[in-house]
């Protein structure tokens, strides 16, 4: 089959909006005729289902979880980008488009991505008039802070907490629909089957997960806006039911993936504590504004901190190690994520790792307290070589820009943050990969559309900070509720989608069919016994480290753990009933296989990407096949990076992109 990205013709300035002005349109009156199912209500999910619903479609909306203010977008922390340019720093359209490309390592799809920073500035009016309560300067202006890897200040954001705001004002703008009757919710429902009828999307099979019921929805359309998969690793920044199922039955059914195997890997999470964790919390990258990332000089010191005979503060500043303003001096500690979590893993490797594990850096503010209670004694005229005065004020500043995450991470690991540094280290987070999609967002299952992080086009191998909500609000408020038009156009005289045909009982039998074997199979381990191995081969073997030896065995682990997880997986309680077991096992399930896929795609790359590094390509002779093979590199300009960030040359597959030769010593 041939992808057609369907991307038009002509500057990218231009793209979208002469594609705007040529696609077919569907009229208000037929509009009503129309059903569309929306399968997730984060801010994807949410703001679409919102907007289509307004604009007249009748739509069914659908999220496994009690509310749709529960949607794992609520967890998002930092900000939104946009490019208004509000600071007078030079921000603009192309730069934010720039920044973005660049930050993907150069594997974003460029029309994408220069659409999402073309429509930034409107989500950022959208939400306004929602009411969320984005963060202002003494004026009144809404300000901004600098995200990882940007020169410019273009984040938005609402203290700590600026998903769960953005997510509040797509719901609210959901409730109205509701009220209207125009937007019908399912709550605590999941799909679990994508029901093709003609080679079209025409309905879901969804599980009602209180009653355990099994039922049909058609529609002329289907959408999907369910998240990303970072759970196939088991310990992740996502939610606990952040899952794969959706996306992978859209992909079961005829809808292609694309880059699966690239993972963000953030660098700013709470480490690991012990065996039986569950997930692991994020902390902000805004925080990088502030902290600044060091491990010990010496070895000796290091141990002694293991030890508990030392503290970090007691460590002094010539015998700490800045490793990001040292090696990177044009952004410092706001290095993109990749290089951050790739240099924290490096760091932690050679043995100056900070905790009982070994894999734990600094993130301290003692340089922030001392910056701003300065700045803050000055303006008050207070005494200005009052150390503790300035500590004290200089807290309040911080605590009024970050104090629900300090908040946070005291309670979770049971340190002041305020007194001792914060401890980090990379975690995976968003998922680059997704399901693949043309410029309209259509999957290759004609009808069937998939938005926000489940899709794969904006965000390459690598998301700058802040660009998740972003591209969420954007597809959802911004481009899908065009580009669907389009295809619609074709139904206004299809009538209602019956769910009395041979595709949707097709669909069903598969259903119910594996659901009966789980539950009738009274193996002798949990789901957990199996998510958590899987989660340990991945992280080892496809993690930020690769190579060809493990891929291969990780690829035949996770085939062997999927066969012993049919024949021997225990699933409690019945399946017409409220079954938290069950609805993890079929979760699991479709990690098990997207696992293999991702492995696979993993060994085919040979390149190093993102946070992903090749370590075959680490060595001297590594080295000489690189400057055999490998003939442009990415046009990172930061000071010492690693020759790890290459690209094949096959790989410069869309236009416009700036390449450099690099000429190796």
């Amino acid at each position: 089959m041939a992808l057609d990205s369907k991307i038009p013709k002509g500057p990218l300035a231009d793209k979208w909006t002469n594609h705007k002005n040529n696609i077919n349109l569907v009229n208000p009156a037929n509009k009503r005729l129309i059903d569309v199912i929306v399968v997730g209500t984060g801010l994807a999910g949410g703001s679409a289902a919102a907007t289509l619903a307004e604009l007249g479609y009748n739509v069914k909306a659908f999220c496994f979880q009690d509310s749709p203010r529960r949607a794992h977008s609520i967890a998002a922390q930092g900000g939104i980008n946009a490019a208004k340019n509000y600071q007078g720093d030079g921000d603009s359209t192309y730069r934010l488009f720039y920044d973005t490309v660049k930050g993907g390592d150069y594997r974003s799809r460029e029309a994408n991505v220069y659409r999402l920073a073309e429509v930034s500035a409107n989500i950022i009016d959208q939400c306004v008039a929602q009411g969320v309560p984005f963060a202002r300067e003494y004026g009144g202006l809404l300000d901004n802070r600098s995200f990882g890897g940007v020169l410019v200040s273009r984040t938005f954001y609402a203290a700590g907490q600026t998903g769960q705001q953005l997510l509040l004002g797509a719901y609210s703008a959901m409730n109205r629909q509701i009220g209207r009757g125009k937007i019908k919710m399912y709550n605590r429902h999941e799909m679990l089957d994508v029901v093709v009828v003609d080679g079209k999307a025409r309905g879901i099979i969804a599980r009602d997960l209180v009653t355990g019921k099994i039922e049909r929805h058609s529609a002329h359309a289907v959408v999907l806006g369910t998240g990303g998969y970072g759970n196939v690793f088991f310990l992740s920044t996502n939610a606990m039911g952040s899952n794969v199922t959706a996306a992978w039955k859209a992909h079961k059914r005829g809808a292609y993936f694309a880059n699966p195997c690239y993972t963000q890997i953030h660098p700013t999470c709470i480490p690991v504590s012990g065996d039986h964790q569950s997930k692991l919390t994020l902390m902000s990258e805004s925080l990088r504004n502030d902290g600044r990332i060091w491990v010990p000089k010496h070895k000796k010191d290091v141990e002694a901190i293991r030890n508990k005979t030392l503290k970090p503060t007691d460590i002094k500043e010539e015998d700490r190690d800045y490793y990001l303003e040292r090696r990177y001096p044009a952004f410092g500690n706001l290095v993109p994520r990749d290089v951050a979590s790739r240099a924290a893993k490096e760091r932690c490797d050679a043995g100056y790792g900070v905790n009982a594990t070994g894999e734990a850096v600094y993130l301290d503010f003692a340089s922030a307290f001392m910056r701003y209670g300065k700045e803050q004694a000055h303006v008050k005229g207070l005494d200005e070589n009052d150390d503790a005065l300035i500590k004290k004020l200089g807290q309040e500043v911080v605590r009024a820009k970050y104090g629900n995450l300090f908040q946070m991470y005291e309670k979770i690991v049971d340190e002041n943050p305020y007194e001792t540094p914060m401890m980090i280290y990379p975690a995976v987070h968003y998922t680059m990969g997704g399901v693949w999609v043309d410029y309209n967002l259509q999957t290759t299952v004609p009808g069937l559309y998939c938005i926000g992080e489940a899709n794969f086009s904006d965000h390459g191998a690598n998301r700058l900070g802040a660009s998740a909500l972003m591209q969420g609000l954007a597809d959802g408020y911004f481009v899908l509720p065009y580009t669907i038009g389009d295809y619609l156009a074709d139904d206004i005289r299809t009538g209602k989608i019956p769910t009395d045909s041979k595709a949707f009982d097709e669909a069903e039998r598969n259903v119910v069919d594996t659901i009966n074997h789980l539950i009738n199979n009274n193996g002798t381990h949990s789901v957990d016994h199996f998510h958590k191995r899987l989660g340990k081969i991945m992280w080892n073997k496809c993690g930020m480290a690769r190579n060809a030896e493990d891929l291969k065995s990780a690829i035949n682990e996770i085939s062997e753990l999927r066969a012993e997880f049919w024949k021997d997986v225990k699933v409690p309680g019945t399946s017409e009933e409220y079954n938290e077991e069950l609805a993890k096992a079929l979760r699991v399930s479709d990690f098990l296989e997207l696992g293999e896929l991702f492995a696979k795609d993993a060994l085919l790359r040979e390149e190093s990407a993102g946070g992903h590094f090749r370590e075959e390509y680490q060595t001297e002779e590594g080295e000489a096949m690189r400057r055999k093979e490998f003939q442009y590199v990415s046009a990172w300009e930061y000071k010492g990076e690693p020759k790890d960030a290459v690209l094949h040359k096959e790989d410069l597959q869309y236009e416009n992109i700036e390449v450099k030769e690099r000429s190796y010593k």
